[in-house]
């Protein structure tokens, strides 16, 4: 007997939950094919079996939450290569014979029996991740969901029909539609009132609530700010935007400006890209950029690995296609692990301020805002230009004040001459 257990997943992850498992007790497993679905706080990853046989017993059930290292199923490896074609073959003679017996005998009974046993095997493999969220959220068994799908995958629309679909002869039928109720009703909280919903946190979204409460309890953070004229940025976007599509076919956007300014900021300042483990420092000579991403499922923030040594170009693709797998639910724990420093861009949803929070084990953030015209003293004159409002939150047991007060003016005055953005490299 062979145990499977629950790889490492990345340096921040220790546990995960149980979205779905892809193989049920008797069946055959190869070695390196999908067992499970484990859903972690950050994606959604597919377990392998390191062995090959027959999956003999789950040690856990779906919805569980388990550790790294924790085993989760036993393999047995004797009732491999010759036993397992063998063990499969009465299983497809069965499902075939049952469908015969049951329109002889009992059809009533019968054939959702059958019909159950191949949705437990194959539709739940199938189904969408957001579909088996909804279904877990709504307490409904996937097995039991008509699908409209030709291919037989259960969809969100799937599910929702069908949590809609019980509840219409719920009130004239109290005791047969209590089942539901009850599976909802067991939340931790108890609401007696119509008018108010109440919905099961994800575990993602429950975690990056732990998460942002633990690093403000447990790092000295502080917000300092500033305003950048983004006049010369602008008008060198506008000069070359129609060449940079034609030539890297990306936009030109002003993300690779804020990452470049920053990344030139954090040479200047290296505490600001380091990390605090125990009573030590660990200076990073790298610059790992993350960019925050909000999502269906939250905020996410995929990495763009060596920013310092991509062009404009480079980084604006990364972007872009890191926000693109990021909101389709298809970033790999790669994507999101070992970042040394985060952007988050509050202004694409139109907020004028902030003062965003730390992602640990990270010691700085950068927030940019909204761009707003506003009348600016230059020189004699009042103009108006385009400004953006700046804030940095930093942990103060490493970086102080005069460091952080730097570190946002040396990027405000690298996106004010945004040539000193390709001096710097």
């Amino acid at each position: 007997m062979a145990e499977v257990k629950v790889p490492e997943l990345a340096e921040s992850i220790s546990e995960g939950s149980i979205a779905q498992w892809l193989k049920q007790p008797g069946d055959h497993v190869e070695k390196g094919e999908y067992v499970l679905e484990l859903e972690t706080d950050k994606v959604n990853v597919e377990i392998i079996s390191d062995y090959t046989g027959t999956l003999s017993e789950h040690l856990a059930e779906e919805g569980d939450t388990v550790q790294v290292g924790q085993a989760i199923a036993i393999v047995d490896e004797n009732g491999s290569a010759t036993a397992a074609p063998k063990a499969e073959a009465p299983k497809v003679e069965e499902a075939k014979a049952e469908p015969v017996k049951a329109e002889k005998a009992a059809p009533a009974k019968e054939a959702p029996k059958a019909e159950a046993k191949e949705s437990s095997s194959t539709q739940q493999v199938i189904a969408s991740p957001a579909a088996r969220k909804l279904a877990r959220e709504k307490g409904i068994d996937l097995t039991q969901v008509p699908v409209a799908d030709p291919l037989g995958r259960v969809r969100v629309q799937d599910v929702e029909a069908a949590s809609n679909a019980p509840e219409a002869p719920a009130a004239p039928a109290a005791a047969p539609k209590q089942a539901p109720a009850a599976k909802q009703a067991a939340a931790p909280v108890e609401v007696n009132d119509d008018r108010i919903e109440v919905v099961k946190m994800t575990r993602r979204r429950q975690t990056i609530a732990k998460r942002l409460v633990q690093v403000q309890s447990e790092a000295a953070m502080l917000t300092t700010f500033n305003e950048v004229d983004l006049s010369a940025v602008m008008e060198l976007r506008n000069r070359h935007k129609d060449s940079f599509v034609k030539t890297n076919d990306v936009k030109l956007g002003f993300m690779s400006f804020f990452t470049k300014a920053v990344i030139g900021a954090l040479k200047k300042y290296p505490l600001l890209n380091a990390e605090i483990q125990g009573d030590h420092i660990l200076k990073k000579n790298f610059y790992d950029i993350g960019v925050a991403v909000s999502t269906d499922e939250g905020l996410v923030v995929p990495v763009v690995r060596d920013a310092d040594r991509k062009s404009f170009a480079e980084i604006e693709k990364n972007i872009s296609d890191l926000a693109v797998k990021a909101r389709n639910n298809k970033l790999g724990l790669s994507d999101l692990s070992g970042g040394t420093f985060t952007i988050t861009n509050g202004g694409t949803f139109g907020s004028l301020l902030s003062t965003p929070i730390l992602n640990a084990p990270q010691v700085g953030i950068l927030g940019m805002h909204t761009i707003k015209t506003r009348p600016i003293a230059v020189g004699d004159q009042i103009e108006n230009r385009p400004m953006m409002y700046l804030a940095l939150s930093y942990d103060h047991r490493i970086v102080d004040g005069k460091e952080a007060v730097g570190f946002l003016v040396a990027i405000k005055d690298m996106l004010e001459d945004p040539e000193q953005l390709l001096l710097q490299g």
